[in-house]
């Protein structure tokens, strides 16, 4: 186990210290979202491009700590070339892995009364380092951040689509 946690660690610095899909996206084409988190004070500036469904591309911007830049990092690396569709299903996921509350909550925020469903930790691939973040509650906010800023980033496209 310890093994495993020695990786994940370095998984994150990695990503901390080298991060991936840095910088922004001119806007417009690209959407761009701001996140916030006045606990700590890290912050992320999110520029997307969605074509036809897809999340095309996807920068990154802002500072803050190892967790939060690093999820950030991580996040941007899952989820360029995905589907809107596949998007939304990761961050669920995501988000269930970093709270059970979260996965105790439908796609569309309902709550679910049944057992939620195990997150499939190889399915998730690097994103899986993070899962240590939730021993330490305080922190679930720092890797999440980006992650809130990409759905409501999203949920913004979608509006102005419609």
């Amino acid at each position: 186990m310890a093994d495993l946690e020695e990786l994940y660690r370095e998984i994150i610095l990695d990503h901390y210290r080298s991060p991936r899909n840095r910088g922004e996206l001119e806007s417009p084409p690209a959407h761009r979202v701001e996140g916030f988190n006045p606990l700590c004070g890290d912050e992320v500036v999110l520029s997307m491009v969605v074509e036809n469904g897809t999340l095309s591309d996807v920068k990154i911007a802002g500072s803050g700590c190892s967790i939060s830049q690093s999820s950030a990092s991580l996040m941007s690396s899952a989820v360029k070339g995905k589907t809107v569709a596949e998007v939304h299903q990761l961050i669920h996921t995501f988000k269930g892995m970093m709270s059970i509350h979260e996965a105790m909550l439908g796609q569309d925020g309902e709550v679910v009364d049944e057992e939620p469903e195990p997150i499939d930790f190889d399915k998730l691939g690097e994103l899986a380092a993070l899962q240590g973040v939730v021993k330490f509650p305080v922190r679930i906010k720092c890797a999440t951040l980006s992650w809130n800023a990409l759905a409501q980033g999203l949920e913004e496209v979608a509006a102005e689509a419609s």
